[in-house]
């Protein structure tokens, strides 16, 4: 968890409260606060889906969704923000995912929270595997494959095209969290 006078950003195992966010971004300035809570919902694409495991690489995580914080106040004149998101099973009608951001006006919250979940999805390393009765699927975004590949390359790991091609997103993910320790390694001696 990273938390600061005006932002709450967690990735964790147990339930998603939405009060906690709420909460958190309730102010005596703010004339508005929205939010978006992403569920597990029970079909996709005519499958029965059972539920949905996620899994992130934390730290990078939550770092990630810091910066997407830092991005929010620079583009709106926000208040507070606070986003939450599992990692785990997920069942049916429970949420994956919270964010809440509070502004003086409602324009730029709504604005915000719109923006926020989209590059979420496109920037933050948390993968989504989803269990259908029929079999299940790791579900990527083609963003988050580059993203990470791009951190590896960046940082001096000579296998990342290798990587890139061959793993899933959650070794690709593991692997990348190696290479920045060997590249530290490395640089130093």
């Amino acid at each position: 968890m990273i938390q600061t006078d005006k932002t709450l950003v967690e990735v964790i195992e147990d339930p998603l409260i939405s009060d906690r966010y709420v909460d958190f971004t309730n102010d005596e300035t703010a004339g508005a606060i929205s939010t978006f809570i992403g569920v597990t919902r029970n079909n996709f694409n005519n499958k029965v889906v059972l539920r949905l495991e996620y899994e992130a690489y934390v730290p990078m995580a939550e770092k990630k969704l810091q910066q997407l914080c830092d991005k929010m106040f620079n583009k709106w004149d926000l208040i507070k923000i606070a986003i939450g998101h599992r990692t785990g099973v997920v069942e049916v009608k429970q949420p994956s995912v919270i964010i809440a951001v509070s502004s003086a006006h409602r324009v730029a919250s709504l604005e915000a929270v719109h923006w926020c979940i989209d590059e979420l999805k496109a920037e933050v390393p948390i993968w989504k595997k989803e269990l259908y009765s029929d079999g299940e699927t790791w579900k990527e975004n083609p963003e988050s494959r580059r993203l990470i590949a791009r951190s590896m390359k960046h940082n001096g790991c000579p296998l990342f095209a290798s990587l890139q091609r061959a793993c899933s997103l959650p070794a690709l993910a593991l692997a990348m969290a190696l290479s920045f320790s060997l590249v530290a390694r490395w640089r130093s001696a």
